[in-house]
């Protein structure tokens, strides 16, 4: 097991077309967001223009939450509403367009990879996948297989678990817990 913090206020942000992202992490290491030669990306933005387009390209499923506010969006023309920190799933072709103005969470995951899933819990897991994410909704203390880590607002915690082994976690606060096997 090797885990890996990767905080917030470290992170350098690049402009997309609605505003800023920030990228906490790509997988593999060398890969590039532009060439879309990834696993997995994770990543915050800003949105700052209504209404935004976001980036569609094909290959990716996403996993969005709003960070900071309502998110009224349409999805291939159907308008939807999430509310702040409800999980917005969708395909990275899909056409999407944004009415809100905020800060997200981001993650795309490659097609290639079929076991994956992210849920906001309190709860106590035991989780066994590859890879484990927790994003800190507010300032966390977790408990992985026992050792305490804080985690500060948006920072986030990557579990790499290449054994699989159950891995348990416990949280003092609700996190964004997100899991799936390469």
């Amino acid at each position: 097991m090797h885990l890996r913090t990767f905080s917030k206020k470290e992170l350098i942000p690049a402009v997309w077309s609605g505003g800023l992202t920030y990228e906490y992490v790509i997988s593999p290491l060398n890969a590039e967001y532009n060439t879309r030669n990834f696993i997995f990306r994770i990543s915050s933005a800003t949105i700052d223009q209504i209404p935004s387009e976001f980036t569609a390209f094909k290959g990716f499923h996403r996993y969005l939450v709003m960070l900071d506010n309502t998110l009224t969006v349409t999805i291939n023309g159907e308008q939807r509403v999430y509310q702040k920190d409800e999980i917005m799933q969708f395909a990275s072709c899909d056409t999407v367009i944004s009415y809100s103005k905020g800060t997200d969470f981001n993650w795309m995951i490659s097609d290639k990879i079929r076991n994956h899933g992210m849920k906001i819990t309190k709860e106590q897991q035991n989780i066994s996948d590859s890879i484990i994410i927790l994003f800190a909704l507010s300032a966390t203390t977790v408990k992985v297989m026992g050792i305490e880590h804080i985690i500060e607002l948006h920072d986030l915690l990557v579990v790499e678990n290449n054994k699989k082994e159950a891995i348990q976690f416990e949280f003092n606060a609700e996190c964004l817990v997100g899991f799936m096997n390469l």
